[in-house]
């Protein structure tokens, strides 16, 4: 049950071997190690989402877990997990097969089908073709941005992603895509402070006048815990903090969500 989703997400792990190709100090995956996605094992991604599917429509899923009855709706399909699912090696192909048997269960146009992704890898070829497959499913990706410059990124997600691949990427995914920014702010050292609120701020700025498309800009906070040996220097931010925020980006023409 998913506070973002505002009902029940089904998620999807492509990492369950916890490889990552970066490390967010917020990440709430223990043993957090670097790597990628290990191969997929088809008929099972097919026998697993086909038998959890059941569960939920034709079971007892929804009494067996006491879900309130307004809440008893699937509201996505979310490619997510322990590391980042862009790694996977057939990676197109399992987003085929994905948005296939949700088509089978008729969940769509109702439910979303959503890639939350650091969009690091979205310059490869097989990554591209997966998101014109999710675009034909009226798919969409959850580009994380957890900072606007190079340095913050390090800071945060412990990558070397720089400002033009960043810009790259994005352009990329907004083309082959239905795009949304996900941006998760937090007390972490200097991590969001005034510079890196402007810089972030002026990065959306720069994306509207390169007419890069966005559909929407989505802030949350930290609500589970940290795995990472930074988890005890983490702090959330509140509602009227991610608010303040949201207020900056509206100013920019954006549509925003904040979820503390």
């Amino acid at each position: 049950m998913s506070r973002r989703a505002g009902g029940l997400s089904i998620g999807i792990n492509f990492n369950p071997n916890n490889a990552c190709n970066w490390r967010c100090v917020y990440c709430q995956v223990p043993d957090l190690q670097r790597g990628t996605a290990p191969d997929m094992d088809f008929a099972k991604l097919s026998a697993e989402l086909n038998f959890v599917l059941d569960y939920v429509l034709n079971g007892e899923f929804f009494d067996d877990y006491q879900v309130p009855v307004e809440q008893r709706q699937i509201k996505d399909l979310a490619i997510s997990g322990n590391g980042e699912s862009t790694s996977l090696k057939h990676f197109d192909q399992a987003v085929a097969l994905i948005g296939e048997i949700g088509r089978q269960w008729g969940l769509f146009p109702d439910c979303r089908f959503i890639l939350i992704s650091n969009g690091s890898l979205i310059h490869q070829s097989h990554v591209q073709q997966g998101l014109k497959t999710l675009a034909k499913f009226n798919g969409e990706v959850w580009f994380k941005i957890d900072s606007a410059s190079a340095a913050g990124r390090e800071l945060i997600n412990h990558c070397s992603l720089s400002d033009r691949q960043l810009m790259t990427n994005l352009e990329l995914a907004s083309q082959l895509c239905t795009t949304r920014i996900q941006t998760c702010m937090l007390h972490f050292q200097n991590a969001w402070s005034s510079d890196e609120q402007q810089a972030y701020l002026d990065l959306l700025a720069r994306l509207k006048t390169q007419q890069i498309k966005i559909a929407e800009v989505l802030l949350y906070s930290v609500a589970r815990q940290s795995f990472q040996a930074e988890a005890t220097e983490i702090s959330s931010y509140s509602l009227a903090e991610l608010e303040t925020m949201a207020e900056a980006i509206r100013a920019l023409g954006y549509s925003v969500k904040a979820t503390p």
